[in-house]
């Protein structure tokens, strides 16, 4: 209760803030309203399925003015062996994903239009999953979670208002799985390269007395990387209950993880990658990471008629871990004087955090208008502290679990939407969307390098979203919108000096042609920023990206994505991403000078990022496909330095999917293959980037600047086989 307390004292002070941003919505309501009377169309019969209400707040439909690409359960499972969602969705437009231990299992990244994963905003059934204090998303810790997922949407740019962080490059929600009407079984194995293997059991009651059902997953995950012992060991679960009764569905559900994974977080040297791209330079055995998650979530939905429906949901969040790690030679002041100076030590670095969440919303629909409105709370508690587990010698009186720092952080976010669509001509929508968003932030006691650590920090945001969608056919329609979004420094920046908010100004103009086998998403997009925090190109001592702000700057980009079905035995998907993404007028310490470069490139941003997919269907229930990706080069910094730049490449995958529906005790038989990289390619898809300064009477200064530069190099050829069996 005292994170309650602590939450409305801090709402009570942004009152008058609030007063205006109420104004806007009272104001939206009278827009919508007035749109809606000068209607005359008749009410539609039409029923939307209640289960999509979880994620209506966070979603937008096919002719909204947002930028998006939607995926299927269908689509997930051709490719679901595995692999971590990211991997899985390479494939979409503007999309680079990354792997650590080089195999798609494990720590993987998704950055989208070049933005990284702590500005990518994922909610889980409308809850927010990002990490409150890193803002970043940990997909290591959701094994095997395509299997329960029933869809989900990606959003590229701001996209509609949404819950938790707020989306700085794109943002992603998840769908679970739908209520099963019939009793049904799943068994899933599968087999790869480097001692991949993933087992999966799903179980459904099926709709008992047409209002319950029980279902659930249970998944283990193994992988020995790509990477030298880069090993990740998954076990996961999924369990849901619904109830259904007319116009009402509760879905009480928990997932979670428990993952331990072998450091790789630190790529290799250039040096290192040329001796032998597998190597991992660690040798301490156990220098893994270790990490439960329990997540708990109640909803609640109600529809009351055609026109009104409601939607509650609850949330808590467990998680507790830590990253063991050896060191050599340390200093004892540096470990609360816990061991004698220049020993040896293994230490366990702690997170145990708790993460509440409550999100309610309304929806009113009635012919062309629709307006959400709603509010989302969110509290979270962490605990930040180290242990020494042992020393080659340890001070007098020290015992083992002795803390060397402690920590602790809470943050509370507030906020407040309401969005409408409504026609204002024959031919044209407009959709509004004005969100109100307030954060507490506050840390106390000391950080793992044993410095001070007090933060207390506030902040109110006001983000709208503008937008027309012309439709002159039904084949066709096109769209303008503007949005802006505001964001709040994670715990990294605050730690490096960091306390100025980010701003977005994102643009978008799109045409959408959609008819019979042929559909074409093109849209251009100008996203402009102010005080972006943007990945420096170094790493913290956990592998965690560093961020400096760059002042002003852009991303100007032309996206392109078609389906085409030639004919019932072939259809190709391709997408391609153009564009040109700048800092203004940036300046860096040069040789002991203050340069200015002028307009660089921002780090890890390529200009072109192509995906494309060949699909043959020779006969019934098989499918062949050639997925393509190729990624521009790239800069880990944002000084243009040679030595920070990424080769492109160009990657291939092969995958088949053989279906068999038997007449006897399985519904189905899925055989699925995936070879991925199957032209054997070297490539780097991720890596990190520095610089030093040392002493040079050469130069003016008496300072010269060197670079350092790392790498994460992916694998080669593999592959993976499953079989999935349908009772």
């Amino acid at each position: 209760m005292k994170n309650v307390f602590s939450s409305l004292s801090f709402l009570e002070k942004q009152e008058s803030r609030q007063r205006k941003i109420f104004t806007f919505l009272i104001l939206l309501v009278s827009i919508g309203v007035n749109a809606q009377q000068n209607q005359v169309e008749s009410d539609s019969t039409t029923t939307e399925n209640l289960e999509e209400v979880l994620v209506k707040a966070v979603r937008v439909d096919a002719d909204s003015p947002i930028t998006h690409s939607n995926v299927t359960k269908a689509e997930l499972a051709k490719r679901n062996l595995g692999q971590d969602i990211p991997t899985l969705l390479n494939f979409l437009p503007s999309v680079v994903t990354t792997s650590d231990a080089g195999a798609g299992i494990g720590y993987s990244g998704i950055r989208v239009r070049g933005t990284d994963g702590t500005r990518v905003n994922v909610t889980i059934n409308g809850i927010p999953y990002n990490d409150p204090e890193s803002q970043g998303t940990f997909w290591v810790n959701l094994g095997d979670f395509a299997s329960s997922t029933e869809s989900l949407q990606l959003q590229r740019g701001v996209g509609t208002s949404t819950n938790g962080s707020g989306a700085f490059g794109a943002s992603l929600n998840l769908l679970t799985d739908a209520t099963s009407q019939e009793a049904s079984g799943l068994i899933a194995n599968s087999f790869g390269s480097y001692g991949t293997r993933k087992h999966t059991v799903k179980l459904s009651t099926g709709l008992l007395n047409d209002h319950f059902e029980i279902s659930g997953r249970f998944s283990k995950i193994d992988s020995d990387g790509y990477v030298d012992r880069a090993f990740t060991d998954l076990k996961s679960y999924f369990l849901q209950g619904v109830y259904k009764d007319g116009g009402t569905i509760i879905k009480a559900l928990t997932f979670g993880n428990v993952e331990r994974t072998y450091q790789a977080w630190y790529g290799l040297t250039e040096d290192e990658l040329k001796e032998d791209r597998r190597q991992n330079p660690y040798t301490y055995d156990n220098e893994t990471d270790n990490y439960w998650q329990d997540h708990y979530q109640l909803h609640w939905n109600e529809r009351f008629d055609n026109n009104w429906s409601t939607n509650l949901g609850l949330n808590y969040t467990k998680g507790k871990g830590y990253f063991e790690q050896y060191k050599a030679e340390e200093s004892a002041e540096d470990f609360n004087n816990l061991i004698e100076e220049g020993s040896d030590v293994i230490v366990r670095r702690w997170l145990d955090n708790n993460f509440y969440v409550l999100n309610a919303n309304v929806t009113y629909k009635k012919n062309a208008l629709e307006l959400i409105s709603g509010i989302s709370y969110s509290s979270y508690d962490g605990d930040h502290f180290g242990e020494v587990i042992w020393g080659s010698d340890l001070a007098a009186e020290t015992s083992i679990r002795d803390h060397y720092y402690d920590g602790d952080a809470t943050k509370n976010d507030f906020s407040v939407f309401s969005k409408a669509t409504f026609k204002l001509a024959d031919k044209i929508t407009g959709f509004v969307d004005l969100q109100g968003r307030f954060v507490s932030y506050k840390t106390n006691g000391l950080n793992s390098d044993r410095v001070e650590f007090t933060t207390d920090a506030n902040f109110s945001f006001f983000n709208p979203k503008l937008g027309l969608t012309y439709k002159p056919s039904q084949f066709n329609n096109y769209y303008i919108s503007y949005a802006r979004a505001n964001r709040e420094p994670n715990r990294d920046d605050f730690e490096n000096g960091v306390t100025e908010n980010e701003t977005l100004n994102d643009i978008e103009l799109g045409w959408r042609y959609n008819k019979g086998k042929a559909s074409v998403n093109t849209n251009l997009y100008y996203m402009f920023y102010q005080n972006q925090l943007v990945l420096t190109g170094e790493l913290d001592d956990v592998g965690s990206p560093l961020r400096a702000t760059s002042g002003k700057s852009f991303r100007l980009g032309l996206e392109v994505d078609a389906n085409i079905q030639f004919s019932k035995q072939f259809s190709t998907s391709t997408n391609i991403g153009l564009s040109s993404n700048k800092n203004r007028d940036f300046s860096s310490e040069i040789n002991g000078e203050l340069v200015d470069l002028g307009n660089t490139n921002i780090s890890f941003s390529p200009d072109l990022v192509i995906g494309n997919a060949l699909n043959f269907y020779p006969v019934e229930g098989l499918q062949l496909s050639l997925l393509s990706k190729y990624v521009g080069e790239q800069y880990m910094g944002n000084i243009d330095e040679a030595s920070s730049k990424l080769d492109s490449y160009f990657v291939n995958d092969f995958n088949v999917n053989y279906q068999i529906k038997p007449n006897k005790l399985f519904k189905s038989i899925v055989l699925s293959v995936l070879v991925n990289n199957i032209f054997n390619k070297e490539y780097v898809s991720n890596g990190y980037f520095g610089s030093y300064t040392y002493e040079d009477p050469g130069m003016p200064t008496g300072i010269a600047t060197g670079y350092y530069a790392g790498y994460y190099p992916q694998a080669t050829r593999n592959f993976l086989v499953g079989l999935t069996l349908g009772f």
